[in-house]
Protein backbone atom coordinates (compact mmCIF):
# COMPACT_ATOMS: atom_id res chain seq x y z
CA UNK A 1 0.00 0.00 0.00
CA UNK A 2 3.01 2.25 0.71
CA UNK A 3 4.13 2.27 -3.07
CA UNK A 4 5.69 5.08 -4.28
CA UNK A 5 9.47 3.41 -4.39
CA UNK A 6 12.25 3.89 -6.40
CA UNK A 7 12.96 7.75 -7.81
CA UNK A 8 9.09 8.49 -7.51
CA UNK A 9 9.77 8.61 -3.97
CA UNK A 10 12.72 10.89 -3.49
CA UNK A 11 12.09 14.48 -2.20
CA UNK A 12 13.98 17.30 -1.16
CA UNK A 13 13.28 16.87 2.83
CA UNK A 14 13.49 15.15 5.85
CA UNK A 15 10.34 16.57 6.67
CA UNK A 16 8.55 12.90 6.45
CA UNK A 17 11.06 10.92 8.36
CA UNK A 18 11.58 13.91 11.09
CA UNK A 19 8.21 13.48 11.52
CA UNK A 20 8.07 9.88 11.67
CA UNK A 21 10.65 9.29 14.02
CA UNK A 22 8.83 12.05 16.42
CA UNK A 23 5.95 10.41 16.47
CA UNK A 24 8.00 7.09 18.29
CA UNK A 25 9.74 9.76 20.19
CA UNK A 26 12.99 9.90 18.28
CA UNK A 27 14.06 6.02 19.32
CA UNK A 28 17.56 6.90 16.61
CA UNK A 29 18.76 8.41 19.68
CA UNK A 30 18.62 5.84 21.90
CA UNK A 31 21.69 3.79 20.25
CA UNK A 32 24.94 4.51 18.71
CA UNK A 33 25.72 4.13 14.98
CA UNK A 34 27.32 4.23 12.25
CA UNK A 35 26.64 5.69 8.95
CA UNK A 36 27.94 3.79 5.29
CA UNK A 37 27.26 5.57 1.99
CA UNK A 38 28.43 5.25 -1.52
CA UNK A 39 28.05 4.31 -4.82
CA UNK A 40 29.14 0.70 -4.50
CA UNK A 41 29.97 -1.38 -1.51
CA UNK A 42 28.44 0.11 0.82
CA UNK A 43 26.03 -2.96 1.80
CA UNK A 44 29.23 -5.22 2.22
CA UNK A 45 30.82 -2.94 4.25
CA UNK A 46 28.27 -2.62 6.44
CA UNK A 47 27.67 -6.55 6.78
CA UNK A 48 31.17 -6.62 7.41
CA UNK A 49 31.15 -4.23 10.36
CA UNK A 50 27.72 -5.93 11.72
CA UNK A 51 29.69 -8.75 11.61
CA UNK A 52 32.59 -8.50 13.78
CA UNK A 53 30.71 -6.22 15.79
CA UNK A 54 28.61 -9.09 16.68
CA UNK A 55 31.31 -11.30 17.39
CA UNK A 56 33.07 -8.72 19.27
CA UNK A 57 30.01 -9.42 21.85
CA UNK A 58 27.64 -5.88 20.87
CA UNK A 59 24.19 -6.00 20.21
CA UNK A 60 24.04 -4.98 16.80
CA UNK A 61 21.75 -3.63 14.58
CA UNK A 62 22.00 -3.44 10.56
CA UNK A 63 19.57 -1.44 8.36
CA UNK A 64 20.07 -2.25 4.81
CA UNK A 65 18.02 -1.94 1.27
CA UNK A 66 17.13 -3.77 -0.84
CA UNK A 67 16.37 -6.97 0.02
CA UNK A 68 16.64 -9.96 -1.87
CA UNK A 69 13.76 -12.13 -0.81
CA UNK A 70 12.06 -10.82 2.45
CA UNK A 71 11.25 -7.51 3.56
CA UNK A 72 12.46 -8.11 6.84
CA UNK A 73 16.11 -8.75 5.42
CA UNK A 74 16.36 -5.02 5.61
CA UNK A 75 16.44 -4.97 9.66
CA UNK A 76 18.50 -7.13 11.82
CA UNK A 77 19.75 -7.87 14.94
CA UNK A 78 22.65 -9.80 15.69
CA UNK A 79 21.87 -11.02 12.19
CA UNK A 80 18.04 -11.89 13.03
CA UNK A 81 15.57 -10.34 10.76
CA UNK A 82 13.15 -8.53 12.68
CA UNK A 83 10.18 -10.97 13.35
CA UNK A 84 6.93 -10.77 11.03
CA UNK A 85 4.22 -10.07 14.13
CA UNK A 86 6.65 -6.89 14.54
CA UNK A 87 6.45 -5.52 11.48
CA UNK A 88 2.54 -6.27 11.30
CA UNK A 89 1.85 -4.93 14.29
CA UNK A 90 4.08 -2.05 13.60
CA UNK A 91 2.48 -0.78 10.35
CA UNK A 92 -1.17 -1.55 11.77
CA UNK A 93 -0.42 0.87 15.09
CA UNK A 94 1.39 2.72 12.26
CA UNK A 95 -2.08 3.25 10.11
CA UNK A 96 -4.25 4.09 12.95
CA UNK A 97 -2.19 6.89 14.47
CA UNK A 98 -2.04 8.20 11.15
CA UNK A 99 -5.38 8.76 10.83
CA UNK A 100 -4.50 12.05 13.20
CA UNK A 101 -0.72 12.55 11.52
CA UNK A 102 -1.84 12.59 7.75
CA UNK A 103 1.37 12.66 6.25
CA UNK A 104 1.88 10.38 3.51
CA UNK A 105 5.40 8.95 3.88
CA UNK A 106 6.73 6.52 1.27
CA UNK A 107 7.53 2.77 1.56
CA UNK A 108 11.51 4.10 2.13
CA UNK A 109 10.80 6.34 4.85
CA UNK A 110 8.06 4.04 6.67
CA UNK A 111 10.74 1.08 6.57
CA UNK A 112 13.65 3.61 8.20
CA UNK A 113 11.11 4.47 10.92
CA UNK A 114 10.23 0.98 12.04
CA UNK A 115 13.81 0.01 11.88
CA UNK A 116 14.93 2.83 14.12
CA UNK A 117 11.88 2.30 16.36
CA UNK A 118 12.08 -1.68 16.60
CA UNK A 119 16.37 -1.38 17.36
CA UNK A 120 15.43 1.51 20.08
CA UNK A 121 13.33 -1.51 21.31
CA UNK A 122 15.62 -4.07 21.28
CA UNK A 123 17.98 -1.90 23.04
CA UNK A 124 20.87 -2.43 20.66
CA UNK A 125 24.85 -0.96 21.59
CA UNK A 126 24.98 -0.24 18.03
CA UNK A 127 23.18 0.20 14.95
CA UNK A 128 25.15 -0.05 11.66
CA UNK A 129 22.72 2.09 8.69
CA UNK A 130 22.79 2.20 5.25
CA UNK A 131 22.32 4.72 3.62
CA UNK A 132 19.14 4.66 0.54
CA UNK A 133 19.91 6.83 -2.26
CA UNK A 134 22.23 9.41 -2.04
CA UNK A 135 22.80 11.05 1.77
CA UNK A 136 22.05 14.87 2.19
CA UNK A 137 18.57 13.69 1.66
CA UNK A 138 18.44 9.85 2.29
CA UNK A 139 15.84 9.10 5.00
CA UNK A 140 18.72 7.51 7.31
CA UNK A 141 20.50 10.63 7.54
CA UNK A 142 18.74 11.45 11.25
CA UNK A 143 21.23 9.66 13.15
CA UNK A 144 24.67 11.02 14.78
CA UNK A 145 26.70 8.49 14.27
CA UNK A 146 30.41 7.13 15.95
CA UNK A 147 31.63 7.31 12.19
CA UNK A 148 30.54 8.20 9.08
CA UNK A 149 31.76 6.18 6.17
CA UNK A 150 31.33 6.71 2.46
CA UNK A 151 33.13 4.08 0.18
CA UNK A 152 33.29 5.14 -2.83
CA UNK A 153 31.80 7.69 -6.02
CA UNK A 154 30.36 6.49 -9.40
CA UNK A 155 27.69 7.10 -11.63
CA UNK A 156 24.45 5.48 -10.62
CA UNK A 157 20.72 7.45 -10.08
CA UNK A 158 22.14 10.25 -12.04
CA UNK A 159 18.83 12.01 -12.53
CA UNK A 160 18.39 12.69 -9.13
CA UNK A 161 22.08 12.80 -7.81
CA UNK A 162 23.55 14.72 -10.73
CA UNK A 163 25.53 13.90 -13.84
CA UNK A 164 29.07 14.50 -12.64
CA UNK A 165 31.14 12.71 -9.72
CA UNK A 166 31.58 16.12 -7.96
CA UNK A 167 27.88 16.78 -7.77
CA UNK A 168 26.98 12.98 -6.67
CA UNK A 169 29.84 12.92 -4.10
CA UNK A 170 28.27 16.15 -2.68
CA UNK A 171 24.75 14.69 -2.41
CA UNK A 172 27.14 11.59 -0.13
CA UNK A 173 28.94 14.20 1.52
CA UNK A 174 25.56 15.49 3.05
CA UNK A 175 26.18 12.47 5.86
CA UNK A 176 29.31 14.26 7.18
CA UNK A 177 28.37 15.56 10.93
CA UNK A 178 29.71 17.96 13.03
CA UNK A 179 32.95 16.78 14.57
CA UNK A 180 32.33 12.82 13.43
CA UNK A 181 35.20 11.21 11.83
CA UNK A 182 34.63 10.16 8.38
CA UNK A 183 36.30 7.93 6.54
CA UNK A 184 36.34 7.44 2.87
CA UNK A 185 37.21 4.10 0.99
CA UNK A 186 38.29 5.06 -2.10
CA UNK A 187 40.49 8.37 -3.20
CA UNK A 188 39.32 9.69 -6.44
CA UNK A 189 40.47 12.78 -7.70
CA UNK A 190 37.40 14.18 -8.85
CA UNK A 191 35.90 13.89 -5.04
CA UNK A 192 38.32 14.22 -2.70
CA UNK A 193 38.35 18.02 -2.55
CA UNK A 194 34.70 17.16 -2.10
CA UNK A 195 34.92 15.33 1.24
CA UNK A 196 37.63 17.72 2.20
CA UNK A 197 36.03 20.57 2.03
CA UNK A 198 32.72 19.58 3.87
CA UNK A 199 34.67 17.78 7.08
CA UNK A 200 36.60 21.11 7.35
CA UNK A 201 33.21 22.66 7.34
CA UNK A 202 32.00 20.64 10.15
CA UNK A 203 34.81 20.23 12.08
CA UNK A 204 35.59 16.54 11.51
CA UNK A 205 38.78 14.61 10.83
CA UNK A 206 38.84 12.85 7.19
CA UNK A 207 40.16 9.73 7.10
CA UNK A 208 41.02 8.35 3.16
CA UNK A 209 41.48 4.50 3.85
CA UNK A 210 42.64 3.42 0.89
CA UNK A 211 45.95 5.96 1.29
CA UNK A 212 46.88 4.13 4.65
CA UNK A 213 45.54 -0.01 4.47
CA UNK A 214 45.71 -1.68 1.01
CA UNK A 215 44.88 -5.28 -0.25
CA UNK A 216 48.01 -6.29 -1.60
CA UNK A 217 46.17 -9.08 -3.18
CA UNK A 218 43.78 -11.88 -2.65
CA UNK A 219 43.78 -16.04 -2.94
CA UNK A 220 40.75 -18.32 -2.64
CA UNK A 221 41.46 -21.34 -0.36
CA UNK A 222 39.83 -24.68 -0.87
CA UNK A 223 36.86 -23.85 1.76
CA UNK A 224 35.98 -21.48 -0.68
CA UNK A 225 37.56 -18.54 1.33
CA UNK A 226 39.80 -15.43 0.12
CA UNK A 227 42.61 -15.03 2.05
CA UNK A 228 43.64 -11.91 1.78
CA UNK A 229 47.06 -9.69 1.80
CA UNK A 230 47.21 -6.26 3.44
CA UNK A 231 49.80 -3.74 4.25
CA UNK A 232 49.47 -0.66 6.51
CA UNK A 233 51.95 1.72 4.95
CA UNK A 234 54.23 -0.60 3.52
CA UNK A 235 54.19 -2.86 6.35
CA UNK A 236 52.41 -6.40 6.39
CA UNK A 237 49.01 -6.51 8.92
CA UNK A 238 46.45 -9.02 9.30
CA UNK A 239 47.95 -12.01 7.59
CA UNK A 240 46.34 -14.89 6.46
CA UNK A 241 43.20 -12.99 7.15
CA UNK A 242 39.94 -14.58 5.51
CA UNK A 243 37.08 -13.39 3.84
CA UNK A 244 33.75 -15.66 3.36
CA UNK A 245 33.05 -13.23 0.08
CA UNK A 246 34.51 -14.40 -2.84
CA UNK A 247 34.06 -10.96 -4.76
CA UNK A 248 37.59 -9.77 -5.25
CA UNK A 249 35.91 -6.19 -5.49
CA UNK A 250 35.53 -6.69 -1.86
CA UNK A 251 39.35 -5.73 -1.07
CA UNK A 252 38.35 -2.38 -1.85
CA UNK A 253 36.16 -2.42 0.80
CA UNK A 254 38.06 -4.14 3.48
CA UNK A 255 40.76 -0.98 3.80
CA UNK A 256 37.33 1.28 5.04
CA UNK A 257 36.53 -1.76 7.46
CA UNK A 258 39.77 -1.77 9.24
CA UNK A 259 40.54 1.68 9.34
CA UNK A 260 37.34 2.33 11.05
CA UNK A 261 37.48 -0.50 13.57
CA UNK A 262 41.18 1.48 14.10
CA UNK A 263 39.01 4.76 14.38
CA UNK A 264 36.70 2.43 16.81
CA UNK A 265 39.51 0.84 19.25
CA UNK A 266 40.89 4.37 19.53
CA UNK A 267 37.07 5.66 21.15
CA UNK A 268 36.77 2.52 23.49
CA UNK A 269 35.37 0.22 21.18
CA UNK A 270 36.21 -3.42 22.77
CA UNK A 271 37.14 -5.27 19.61
CA UNK A 272 39.80 -7.36 19.64
CA UNK A 273 42.11 -9.03 16.53
CA UNK A 274 40.45 -11.93 17.21
CA UNK A 275 36.88 -10.24 16.53
CA UNK A 276 37.98 -9.06 13.13
CA UNK A 277 39.54 -12.37 12.07
CA UNK A 278 36.14 -14.20 13.54
CA UNK A 279 33.80 -11.66 12.06
CA UNK A 280 35.17 -11.46 8.36
CA UNK A 281 35.28 -15.26 8.02
CA UNK A 282 32.06 -15.59 8.78
CA UNK A 283 30.05 -12.64 7.27
CA UNK A 284 27.09 -14.22 5.04
CA UNK A 285 26.56 -16.71 8.44
CA UNK A 286 26.53 -13.90 11.00
CA UNK A 287 24.01 -11.18 9.08
CA UNK A 288 22.51 -13.29 6.33
CA UNK A 289 24.75 -11.22 3.26
CA UNK A 290 23.24 -12.46 -0.43
CA UNK A 291 24.26 -11.72 -3.79
CA UNK A 292 27.48 -10.78 -4.00
CA UNK A 293 29.29 -13.10 -6.26
CA UNK A 294 27.40 -15.74 -4.58
CA UNK A 295 27.99 -19.44 -6.04
CA UNK A 296 24.44 -21.42 -5.84
CA UNK A 297 25.86 -24.09 -7.73
CA UNK A 298 28.52 -26.54 -9.40
CA UNK A 299 28.79 -28.28 -12.36
CA UNK A 300 28.23 -25.93 -14.25
CA UNK A 301 29.20 -23.32 -12.07
CA UNK A 302 26.26 -20.69 -11.30
CA UNK A 303 27.19 -17.42 -9.64
CA UNK A 304 24.89 -14.58 -8.89
CA UNK A 305 25.69 -10.76 -8.39
CA UNK A 306 23.72 -7.82 -7.40
CA UNK A 307 26.47 -5.44 -9.22
CA UNK A 308 24.06 -3.13 -11.56
CA UNK A 309 25.35 0.33 -12.23
CA UNK A 310 28.75 1.16 -14.63
CA UNK A 311 31.21 0.15 -11.75
CA UNK A 312 29.78 -2.30 -10.28
CA UNK A 313 29.66 -4.39 -13.74
CA UNK A 314 32.97 -3.23 -14.32
CA UNK A 315 34.14 -5.29 -11.39
CA UNK A 316 31.46 -8.15 -12.23
CA UNK A 317 33.32 -8.75 -15.66
CA UNK A 318 36.85 -8.64 -14.17
CA UNK A 319 35.98 -11.54 -11.94
CA UNK A 320 34.35 -13.07 -15.01
CA UNK A 321 37.80 -12.95 -16.75
CA UNK A 322 39.45 -14.51 -13.72
CA UNK A 323 37.38 -17.42 -13.61
CA UNK A 324 37.88 -20.53 -15.38
CA UNK A 325 35.08 -21.71 -18.01
CA UNK A 326 34.53 -23.17 -21.88
CA UNK A 327 31.59 -21.17 -22.47
CA UNK A 328 29.84 -18.27 -20.67
CA UNK A 329 26.25 -18.00 -19.98
CA UNK A 330 24.69 -14.60 -18.82
CA UNK A 331 20.89 -14.61 -17.41
CA UNK A 332 20.24 -10.20 -17.58
CA UNK A 333 17.99 -7.81 -16.92
CA UNK A 334 18.03 -3.60 -15.92
CA UNK A 335 15.54 -1.40 -14.26
CA UNK A 336 14.39 0.92 -16.97
CA UNK A 337 16.04 3.81 -15.33
CA UNK A 338 19.87 2.74 -15.37
CA UNK A 339 21.50 3.86 -18.12
CA UNK A 340 21.55 0.77 -20.27
CA UNK A 341 23.72 1.89 -23.34
CA UNK A 342 26.98 2.75 -20.63
CA UNK A 343 26.42 -0.91 -19.18
CA UNK A 344 25.89 -3.17 -21.97
CA UNK A 345 28.73 -1.28 -23.86
CA UNK A 346 30.56 -2.90 -20.75
CA UNK A 347 29.88 -6.69 -21.38
CA UNK A 348 31.77 -9.16 -22.97
CA UNK A 349 30.95 -11.09 -26.43
CA UNK A 350 32.25 -14.06 -25.52
CA UNK A 351 28.87 -14.89 -24.41
CA UNK A 352 25.58 -16.52 -24.63
CA UNK A 353 22.90 -13.87 -23.40
CA UNK A 354 19.14 -14.88 -21.72
CA UNK A 355 17.98 -10.77 -21.63
CA UNK A 356 14.95 -11.52 -19.15
CA UNK A 357 12.62 -8.75 -17.32
CA UNK A 358 12.18 -8.81 -13.06
CA UNK A 359 8.87 -9.14 -12.09
CA UNK A 360 8.13 -5.06 -11.58
CA UNK A 361 6.93 -1.99 -13.47
CA UNK A 362 10.88 -0.35 -13.36
CA UNK A 363 11.89 -3.47 -14.88
CA UNK A 364 12.86 -2.76 -18.59
CA UNK A 365 11.20 -5.01 -20.88
CA UNK A 366 13.23 -8.23 -22.34
CA UNK A 367 12.62 -7.29 -25.76
CA UNK A 368 13.86 -3.82 -26.04
CA UNK A 369 16.63 -5.03 -24.22
CA UNK A 370 17.65 -7.86 -26.48
CA UNK A 371 17.47 -5.22 -29.13
CA UNK A 372 19.93 -2.68 -27.34
CA UNK A 373 21.75 -5.46 -26.62
CA UNK A 374 22.61 -6.38 -30.25
CA UNK A 375 23.67 -3.00 -31.06
CA UNK A 376 26.50 -3.87 -29.04
CA UNK A 377 27.55 -7.24 -30.41
CA UNK A 378 25.99 -8.92 -27.72
CA UNK A 379 24.05 -12.38 -28.34
CA UNK A 380 20.71 -14.35 -27.06
CA UNK A 381 17.42 -15.09 -26.79
CA UNK A 382 14.82 -12.83 -24.45
CA UNK A 383 12.85 -14.41 -21.89
CA UNK A 384 9.46 -12.70 -20.22
CA UNK A 385 10.19 -14.48 -16.91
CA UNK A 386 13.44 -14.77 -15.06
CA UNK A 387 13.23 -18.05 -14.10
CA UNK A 388 12.52 -18.95 -17.72
CA UNK A 389 16.09 -17.52 -18.87
CA UNK A 390 17.60 -19.33 -15.74
CA UNK A 391 16.22 -22.85 -17.36
CA UNK A 392 17.10 -22.19 -20.46
CA UNK A 393 20.83 -21.12 -19.71
CA UNK A 394 21.06 -24.51 -17.31
CA UNK A 395 19.53 -26.28 -20.08
CA UNK A 396 22.12 -24.82 -22.57
CA UNK A 397 25.02 -25.36 -20.34
CA UNK A 398 28.04 -27.91 -19.44
CA UNK A 399 29.63 -28.75 -16.66
CA UNK A 400 32.87 -26.79 -17.28
CA UNK A 401 30.13 -23.70 -18.20
CA UNK A 402 29.51 -20.67 -16.21
CA UNK A 403 26.58 -19.36 -15.56
CA UNK A 404 26.38 -15.25 -14.59
CA UNK A 405 23.01 -14.36 -13.07
CA UNK A 406 22.91 -10.42 -13.12
CA UNK A 407 22.23 -6.69 -14.23
CA UNK A 408 19.71 -6.17 -11.64
CA UNK A 409 19.33 -6.81 -7.83
CA UNK A 410 15.33 -8.09 -8.83
CA UNK A 411 16.52 -10.28 -10.97
CA UNK A 412 19.11 -11.63 -8.39
CA UNK A 413 16.35 -11.81 -6.48
CA UNK A 414 14.04 -13.84 -8.24
CA UNK A 415 16.67 -16.66 -8.94
CA UNK A 416 17.39 -16.80 -4.76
Amino acid sequence: MFHRTGPAAYKNSLENIIKLDGFYSNPHKNFKSIHVAGTNGKGSVSHMLAAVLQKAGYKTGLYTSPHLKDFRERIRVNGKMIPMDEVVDWVSRYKTMNKIWNIEPSFFELTVALAFDYFSKQKVDIAIVEVGLGGRLDSTNIISPEISVITNIGFDHTDLLGNTLKKIAIEKAGIIKPEVPVVIGTTQVETKHVFLNAAKKAGSLVYFADQEISVVYSLVDLDGKQVVAIEKRGKKIFPQLKLDLQGFYQRKNLSAVLKVFELMQEMGWQISENDIYNGLANISKSTGLKGRWQVIGNNPLIVCDTGHNQEGIIEVVAQIEQTPFKNLHFVFGLVSDKESEKILGLLPQNATYYFTKANLPRALDDKILAEKAARFGLKGNSYPVVSEAFMAAKNNSQKNDLIVVGGSTFVVAEIL
